[in-house]
């Protein structure tokens, strides 16, 4: 229930429109308050004559009969009707826009196996789309939010990522990895947990803010989890530390001369210890993944074990298995 209670408040606070019709909603049964209090007439005639009165039909059957009256109505004019019509201008334009990208086929079909697709609005998605495309990559962003300019080469789906039936459609199991992020934790958490259902041997990286969300993820299964702002901590605590960790860092991702991947850990390394599986391998041996845990092997010189994974970086050049 708290987490079906936080998905409604996290909608609620995204949907312009849904606040507009609130509170048009609170204005006319205010009204309609009023309005049965001074003019003497039941609530029901009251939200009668509010309706009427907010949808411009003014049947005049029921009216004000004095000053006060004049002014309540008044109130309602101005309040009500501004209001519905900025929220039904909203849902009309949410609708247009969907058959207008429908019609530039910017709404395209589902992925084919090799892409990576993100799921979210997190204001990030445009940058991280952009990256990955330059690196060559193919990119599905599954999105009903408004994420600014995206690549041409990027395919969008204009669906919401925290419905089910919009996971089922988008065919998260056809897909090389899967990036999840959210305009809130509670969006991120529901996504993971739906692709965690329909796609649960898909590597999937969840981008969370908090570490009780990451916790919960973990608890849930979903393979790997990100909190953004830890990260961001931790590499400004370590770049204090040496001034140029952060540069190390940015080097090891941005460059498309090299790239970083998981490897699996090749039968004969099983058995032997993650220092000399580096001194024999070509290119930079980060660590190794074991149960969703990375090892650096710095404090520690772990024994390979069939199943682990190895962070490498390599050449770009280097095929892929």
């Amino acid at each position: 229930m708290p987490a079906i209670l936080a998905l409604l408040v996290s909608k609620l606070k995204r949907s312009q429109a849904i606040r507009l019709v609130l509170v048009g909603v609170v204005c006319l049964l205010g009204g309609a308050a009023g309005f049965a209090a001074t003019q003497h007439v039941s609530f029901g005639t009251a939200v009668y004559w509010a309706i009427t009165t907010a949808t411009t039909v003014g049947y005049g059957d029921v009216t004000p009969k004095n000053a006060v009256g004049r002014a309540i109505a008044s109130l309602v004019m101005l309040t009500t009707i501004p209001l519905f019509a900025s929220a039904f201008a909203l849902f009309a334009g949410a609708v247009a826009a969907t058959h207008l990208r429908r019609l530039l086929t910017v709404v395209r079909p589902e992925p084919s196996g090799e892409e990576v697709v993100i799921y979210g609005g997190d204001p990030v998605v445009p940058q991280v789309a952009s990256a990955l495309s330059r690196a060559g990559r193919r990119v599905i962003v599954v999105s009903d939010a408004p994420l600014g300019e995206l690549p041409d080469e990027v395919r969008l789906l204009a669906r919401d990522p925290t419905s089910e039936e919009s996971v089922r459609r988008s065919h998260p199991e056809r897909a090389a990895e899967l990036l999840v992020t959210g305009r809130s934790d509670a969006d991120v958490l529901v996504t993971a947990v739906l692709l965690r259902r329909a796609a649960p041997a898909v590597p999937t990286v969840a981008l969370a803010h908090s570490a009780p969300v990451c916790q919960a993820l973990r608890e849930l299964g979903v393979p790997v989890q990100v909190s953004a702002d830890e990260l961001v901590v931790q590499t400004l605590t370590k770049s204090l530390e040496a001034p140029h960790a952060g540069q190390v860092l940015l080097r090891l991702v941005e460059s498309n001369g090299y790239r970083m991947r998981e490897v699996p850990v090749a039968a004969e390394e099983v058995g032997r210890s993650l220092s000399q599986v580096r001194a024999g391998r070509q290119g930079l041996v980060l660590g190794l993944v074991r149960d969703h845990e990375v090892r650096i092997g710095i404090t520690e010189d772990p024994v390979l074990e069939g199943g682990d994974q190895l962070v490498v970086v390599e050449p770009a050049s280097v095929p892929t298995h």
